[in-house]
């Protein structure tokens, strides 16, 4: 599949869009909503030689656009859809390319926000279908949680409204299902983008109460993203950034809880043979996942000290981070005895 030429697509903010269509499709947009025997209809067109054709695509897209209160057969039909044609039908089969990915985020985001939980869920699937998708529409996706937290706006909570400055656990396992789905292909560490991204959205929310399974998830992929990539194999990401069981459970406080459960994750770091029998020098490779660079030290220095104060599950991942880091750069000694003070 290449993207969409400018000569197949038709403007869906114009009459056009839709006159352009069958008169059976013209119909359902006329009426304004999409029945369950229509979309019986859609699949019938559209899925009669097996292959989902790119003005097919356009008209999929105009109909969501149009038509508003649908049957529940409409989401799982337009999702199941597009996912085929921007993934499976794609060349190379099951990876996204960049300019595909920019096909997808101008026919779903208005303004850089996502339009419809319809049009969200269409992006996790591609994301968690491909094989690989370009870092543009991972980051893509990972800001439209950013902008529902600091703005209180967008699709990602659905049927609720959003309290802006605040992480609910709807934001978090959309978060969640996007670090999954990136993990594809050997892209196992978190990468530096995704952490910037989980800071932004850390620093936006500091001084909020937000659901138990932010600080669990933040602290594990900050903890992923600095001592992955020292190329060494590590836990795949659905291992190393599980919910917590503590998150269930009465603990003694968020640091203590929150230590637990890191010290859990880092037997997998230690034992990678448990999920690759393939590694035969892990004495080095535990040396290297031991050491902090200079960059990256630096890095989550800046990161931490922006506001003065650390809160509790940033503690949590500076305490971690001297447990089990042999050699740290000086840049994270005063965050580390800022932490055994206090």
């Amino acid at each position: 599949m290449t993207p969409v030429q400018e000569s197949d697509v038709t403007d869906r903010s114009m009459p056009e869009a839709i006159l352009k269509m069958p008169e059976a499709l013209q119909r359902m947009a006329g009426v304004g909503r999409i029945s369950a025997e229509d979309v019986l209809t859609l699949r019938r067109k559209v899925f009669v030689d097996g292959v989902v054709q790119p003005h097919e695509a356009e008209w999929l897209f105009a109909l969501n656009d149009t038509c508003h209160d649908n049957a529940p057969e409409w989401p799982v039909f337009f999702v199941e859809a597009l996912v085929d044609y921007t993934v499976h039908q794609a060349e190379p089969h099951g990876y996204v390319s960049p300019e595909n990915g920019k096909w997808l985020v101008d026919r779903i985001s208005r303004s850089g926000v996502v339009k419809t939980r319809t049009e969200l869920e269409l992006l996790l699937k591609v994301l968690e279908q491909s094989r690989k998708s370009p870092d543009s529409l991972v980051g893509f996706a990972l800001s439209q949680v950013k902008v529902a937290v600091v703005e209180g706006s967008g699709p990602v909570r659905s049927g609720a409204s959003l309290q802006p400055g605040r992480i609910g656990k709807p934001e978090v396992e959309i978060l969640r299902r996007i670090l999954y789905a990136s993990g594809g292909d050997g892209n196992i560490a978190v990468t530096r983008t995704e952490a910037e991204l989980l800071f932004d959205i850390n620093d936006a929310t500091r001084d909020a109460d937000n659901d138990p399974d932010w600080a669990d998830l933040f602290v594990k992929a900050t903890a992923n993203h600095l001592l992955a990539g020292h190329g060494h194999d590590v836990p795949p990401r659905e291992v190393a950034l599980a919910r917590a069981k503590w998150l269930d459970e009465p603990s003694g406080g968020v640091l203590k809880s929150l230590a637990s459960g890191l010290t859990g994750i880092w037997q997998a770091y230690r034992q990678p043979d448990v999920w690759e029998k393939r590694l035969e020098r892990q004495d080095e490779a535990i040396r290297s996942a031991e050491r902090l660079t200079t960059h990256e030290a630096r890095w989550l220095a800046d990161r931490l000290e922006r506001y003065g104060e650390l809160r509790d599950h940033e503690r949590a991942l500076v305490e971690f981070l001297a447990e089990e880091s042999s050699d740290v750069d000086s840049s994270l000694r005063p965050l580390m005895d800022k932490v055994r003070v206090g």
